[in-house]
């Protein structure tokens, strides 16, 4: 009878062992808010006081460290991917079509690793410091702040081909930007959210040069006043802000400039042009606290998008370079 009862119940013990396992594997497998909690304790404020160094030494830093955030994670996830230098057998995506000459902050994340490495060698990720810097430069400029999911792992590989592909074009239509966002699982309202982020940061001449000469749908007065810095040639990097509003602060005077025809980007005029995206353009001018909980929200879903967890990938100990 013991002897029965013991027989079967072992292979019970063995099916609960079992699944006990699966669940911790796949738990390991997932994003955590305290994943250095042990291991780097100090990562956070760490990453934070860099950043915020960073921004006040200049402004533009912090839209330039979240658009790093945001190039990252369309292509191939949020992986460290974009760090990644051209090496004579490897290409990389900062020379692709929406990078070259225009993405930057890699200094300011080198600068981190470093610090981070210092602290506890080998243990962080450059994916995690690109997401958390995303996050603190979004706070220094006084935008709204949120959680990060940590625990990414960097890629060793990249994808130009990606970069050319996946990230929205300045010249993307409503249409196209919809498309470009919901191919990573974005709703069309998360696009305009994320859109918001054109609240900080400056373009390049090249980028908005047909819409001040070419559209009818801007101020008149808006573009003869960018006319000035942009050149019907030359000047193509002459930098004109986003948002001439409040161009260093995180807010939602994004969406009102869109609502009197000053968007500069034709992509971010898009968003108010007679369109489905109208009505949310409109919500987000009136009501600047829900612009930023939807933001923060949008944010923290970016972050998630196919990161490299468990033993995929590695922690790279220079981010430009495979280890």
């Amino acid at each position: 009878m013991g002897t029965s009862s013991f027989s079967t119940t072992l292979p019970i013990i063995k099916v609960r062992f079992f699944l006990c396992f699966c669940l911790i594997g796949i738990a390991s497998a997932q994003l955590s808010s305290n994943f250095y909690a042990r291991t780097c304790p100090n990562v956070l404020s760490t990453i934070r006081m860099a950043v915020n160094s960073a921004v006040d030494n200049e402004a533009r830093m912090g839209a330039s460290l979240l658009r790093l955030h945001f190039h990252d994670c369309f292509v191939q996830g949020c992986d460290g991917s974009i760090l990644l230098d051209d090496t004579s057998t490897f290409t990389g995506e900062k020379t692709a079509f929406p990078n070259a000459n225009s993405i930057r902050g890699f200094d300011v994340i080198d600068t981190i690793k470093s610090q981070v490495e210092s602290l506890c060698p080998g243990v962080v990720s450059c994916a995690d410091i690109v997401a958390v810097a995303a996050r603190d430069s979004v706070v220094a400029l006084g935008g709204p702040s949120w959680t990060v999911q940590l625990g990414r792992r960097d890629s060793t590989t990249a994808s130009l081909s990606g970069a050319n592909s996946e990230l929205p074009s300045p010249n993307s239509d409503l249409s196209g930007l919809i498309t470009s966002f919901s191919n990573q699982g974005f709703t069309t309202n998360e696009m305009v959210t994320l859109s918001g982020a054109h609240t900080i940061g400056q373009a390049r001449c090249t980028t908005f040069r047909t819409r001040i000469y070419n559209e009818t749908n801007i101020d008149s007065s808006f573009a003869k006043s960018l006319q000035a810095n942009c050149p019907s040639t030359g000047g193509d990097d002459n930098l004109s802000p986003l948002d001439v509003t409040t161009p260093n602060t995180f807010d939602n005077a994004y969406y009102k400039n869109l609502q009197i025809k000053e968007g500069l980007l034709h992509s971010d005029q898009q968003l108010f042009n007679g369109g489905s995206t109208d009505s949310q353009v409109n919500g987000y001018s009136s009501n600047p606290g829900s612009f930023r909980k939807d933001f923060a929200n949008a944010m923290v879903k970016m972050g998630n998008l196919s990161p490299l967890t468990g033993s995929n990938g590695q922690i790279r100990t220079n981010c430009r370079t495979i280890n």
